[in-house]
């Protein structure tokens, strides 16, 4: 019995070995994630620890969970994509029982290389260590019992895992390091202020190892603009073109979607956060597509619009022009030190003048109507990342994305109703302005009807019927 269990374990070690040897060679580099400790020390107020929690595994049906999703911040400062974890980072040294000194501890899941051949390979304690550079790293079965003394810190700086609910319990999982924590710390609220504060103040500017990934993810979702753009017609379906978007990041070797893909034919492009995606035919309608490839973790959010049929009618054309102009207008304003509200005013007045000039609105104070949503955001590793936008600074990348959105029955002429146009664009703050990021995919009327004129790699991937009705 013993033998066999050497040999089973000795098997999956080679696997293991095996399947590392053609993981991708791109991620970030533990050089990075020790750099963003190291800064966040660097920030934290004296006698102070931050205290980061792994998100915990989510339920998709009965016994199936969705695909695992960590923390971005704790994958931001560990590079750790398991679930079941904590992270203690300190300000200053701390000394343990041995007198051994230390300035982070690590609490991750425990190997289990039986369980591994059901649910995956796991680092485990050594792994971390020699793979994320972590000294002081620990299984989590080993927390409730560690003599780790939070009374005589004065910040303590956390934040309640996202979605989970806590329990009493003390064990290794999720749940038992969270009531473990909070029985040490003496801990009376979910959150601590500081938390956000300091995360976002590091995640809102992207360092160089970051614009790498930032740039791979959007030019990937530019190629998938791309790809539809030749590919569209008006027999396909919502969910047709969502998949032709998704197989494309796929094939350049993006792991996910990073948030739910948005591709709302018609009446359905003026659903903010449309995802259902169920129009069997787009027929000959304007088709809006926000759909961002996550690479390592980092999202990118491009949006195009375009006609279905590959023309635009001349209804369609002046509202596209509008926001495209709009767009055009915020871009001027940008640079390190501009006020993003300066962006958002000049791309406010552009669409309100546009209206009224179209007659769609008699005064632009009612933009608003047709124009619901705030101007851009962070990107990163979440889509809508951390960090203040109030003044913009060298390295943040945000997004620009004007939009006009006429729903049916709307207090205008019925030519303008269920029209839905978001032109959105990733952006790079420069110290004298900014680089658009994803450049790569078309923006104008007269380059999407170019693009929507040439043939598509998939054009000629065809189905047989199903033979089920």
């Amino acid at each position: 019995m013993k033998k066999n269990l050497l040999t089973f374990l000795g098997l999956i070690s080679a696997l293991f070995t095996y399947a590392q040897e053609y993981e991708p060679k791109d991620y970030l580099s533990k050089e990075f994630h020790a750099g963003r400790r190291e800064a966040l020390r660097n920030i934290m107020p004296d006698s102070s620890v931050m205290v980061i929690f792994a998100y915990p595994t989510r339920t998709f049906s009965n016994d199936v969970d969705y695909l695992y999703h960590q923390n971005p911040d704790l994958y931001y400062f560990t590079g750790y994509k398991e679930p079941d974890a904590v992270l203690f980072i300190f300000k200053d040294k701390q000394t343990d029982a041995n007198g051994n000194t230390f300035k982070e501890l690590f609490f991750v899941q425990k190997r289990n290389p039986q369980q591994e051949s059901w649910t995956g390979r796991r680092l485990g304690a050594e792994g971390v260590k020699s793979k994320l550079g972590i000294d002081m790293v620990f299984n989590g079965s080993e927390f409730a019992a560690y003599p780790i003394d939070l009374s005589k810190i004065k910040n303590i700086i956390y934040s309640t895992p996202n979605g989970m609910v806590p329990a009493k319990s003390e064990n290794a999982m999720l749940n038992g390091l969270w009531a473990s924590f909070v029985k040490k710390a003496n801990i009376q609220n979910p959150n601590s202020p500081l938390y956000y504060k300091l995360t976002g103040q590091l995640r809102a500017i992207k360092t160089p190892e970051e614009l790498r990934m930032l740039r791979k993810a959007i030019e990937i979702s530019c190629e998938g603009q791309n790809e539809v753009m030749k590919a569209a017609h008006p027999e396909m379906s919502e969910l047709e073109i969502q998949g032709l978007h998704e197989y494309v990041h796929k094939k350049y070797g993006a792991e996910e979607v990073g948030y739910g893909s948005i591709v709302g034919a018609g009446d359905n492009g003026c659903i903010l956060h449309y995802e259902t995606n169920t129009k069997t035919k787009v027929g000959n309608t304007l088709i809006l597509m926000d759909v961002g490839a996550e690479y390592h973790g980092y999202t990118a959010d491009v949006t195009r619009t375009i006609p279905a049929n590959g023309k635009f009618t001349e209804a369609q054309k002046q509202i596209y022009q509008l926001v495209y102009d709009a767009q055009e207008a915020a871009f001027k304003t940008l640079k390190d030190g501009a006020k993003m509200a300066d962006a958002s005013a000049a791309a406010y007045e552009t669409i309100g003048n546009g209206l009224v000039t179209l007659g769609i609105i008699k005064d632009k104070k009612e933009a608003r109507k047709y124009y619901t949503h705030g101007l851009g955001h962070h990107i990163g590793l979440d889509v809508h990342d951390r960090g203040s936008m109030a003044t913009l600074q060298k390295n943040m990348v945000i997004t620009i994305e004007p939009g006009i959105y006429i729903p049916a029955n709307s207090d205008c002429d019925k030519k303008w109703w269920d029209t839905a146009v978001r032109i959105e664009d990733d952006v790079l703050i420069t110290q004298d302005g900014y680089e658009i990021l994803s450049k790569f995919a078309p923006r104008s009327i007269a380059d999407v009807e170019k693009q929507m004129t040439k043939k598509s790699a998939l054009d000629d991937f065809k189905l047989a019927p199903l033979k089920t009705n």
